[in-house]
């Protein structure tokens, strides 16, 4: 069912400028929660998700075949407790700290710095790392209170032009 509500909302989704991060249909009985996951490089306010809300209600409403009986609709942003799995996930983490866990069970705090289409580079305890996402386990947002340490960001910097410099 999520595939088929996937191609029946992406529109609706991406032509109010967002793009359709996941959709979680879960049933109780014959009452179905559908959440819709949205995203977008410059955030999601209460305001957008209230319009999309609407707009996807009645897309769902011309598609009732797809979900059988009644069910309650979220229309949502995702949360910082959303891993990382995506290379989109990771440039819009671009700074962020992060806990990763590695397909080899390697677990380490880092700070995400220029993130490609195959893998990112993480400072991990001042050395700048690249990882594939391949080799990504888990990973997930660390949220923190003060801003990042001018060092780490300086680090980030050189590593990414060095990065830049490799792929040229």
């Amino acid at each position: 069912m999520p595939e088929q509500l996937h191609g029946v909302l992406e529109p609706i989704v991406t032509g109010a400028g967002f793009e359709l991060d996941d959709i979680d249909v879960r049933a109780a009985g014959r009452r179905h929660t559908v959440k819709v996951i949205v995203d977008s490089d410059n955030g999601v306010g209460l305001d957008d998700l209230a319009g999309l809300s609407r707009s996807v209600s009645a897309e769902l409403d011309r598609h009732d075949h797809l979900i059988n009986g009644s069910y309650t609709l979220e229309v949502t942003s995702p949360g910082v407790e959303r891993p990382l799995t995506k290379a989109r996930h990771w440039q819009r983490a671009h700074l962020r700290k992060v806990v990763i866990t590695t397909t080899d069970g390697q677990k380490f705090t880092g700070r995400v710095g220029t993130a490609g289409a195959e893998s990112v580079v993480v400072l991990v305890d001042g050395q700048a790392r690249e990882l594939r996402y391949a080799d990504v386990r888990r990973a997930t947002v660390e949220v923190e209170f003060k801003p990042a340490p001018e060092a780490e960001l300086r680090a980030l910097g050189a590593a990414s032009a060095a990065q830049a410099e490799e792929e040229s």
